[in-house]
């Protein structure tokens, strides 16, 4: 009887061992996700932006100074995102080391920001396969006046045409403090 009430407890200590595991390996999961200060909406950027970090996999847009992260944002890419751009139209975002070409305060998607796509690498790539136009009005923008209202919901799904897109509050925010010639790196 003894042998039987051992093997009993010796069961309960085990699931307990196992259950306490896998509570605790979601739990930190669930807190690594939600605690990520470089997406606290009360920061304020207070100095120029001098390098963009997107990282596409992530769904993640971070702003930094003198190599000093500043704030993160969360983003949507084209519609088909996995892979780097080889076509105008196949949806996908691009990946690479590009700059802000220009700037639109005027842009029908609130304010945007251009990108240098695409870059000589880009264009040498797509001589080895087939003359296909590469497109290049590739963005970091708001949204769209008739869409303004949906602000972080847009982010659902992702729905562009290859552009990187933030709420209109979000690209604001980064527009004033971007100048022509900062450095993008778009990441998978």
């Amino acid at each position: 009887m003894k042998l039987k009430n051992l093997f009993v407890v010796a069961i309960l200590l085990l699931l307990s061992a196992v259950t306490f595991y896998f509570l605790q390996h979601a739990l930190n999961k669930e807190t690594s996700r939600i605690i990520d200060p470089l997406f606290d909406e009360s920061i304020a950027i207070q100095h120029n932006i001098d390098l963009i970090i997107v990282q596409k996999a992530a769904r993640k847009l971070t702003v930094f100074h003198k190599n000093i992260p500043i704030k993160s944002y969360k983003i949507a890419l084209g519609f088909s995102p996995i892979g780097h751009k080889t076509q105008q139209g196949d949806g996908k975002t691009p990946e690479g080391i590009y700059y802000v070409s220009a700037k639109n305060q005027n842009s029908k998607f609130y304010r945007a920001l251009k990108i240098s796509y695409p870059s000589q690498a880009d264009k040498m790539r797509s001589k080895n396969g087939k003359n296909v136009s590469l497109g290049s009005d590739i963005m970091i923008h708001g949204l769209a006046k008739p869409f303004a209202h949906l602000g972080k919901k847009h982010r659902i799904k992702d729905w562009t045409l290859g552009c990187i897109a933030l709420s209109n509050e979000e690209i604001e925010e980064i527009y004033q403090h971007v100048k022509v010639g900062t450095k993008i790196i778009i990441n998978p």
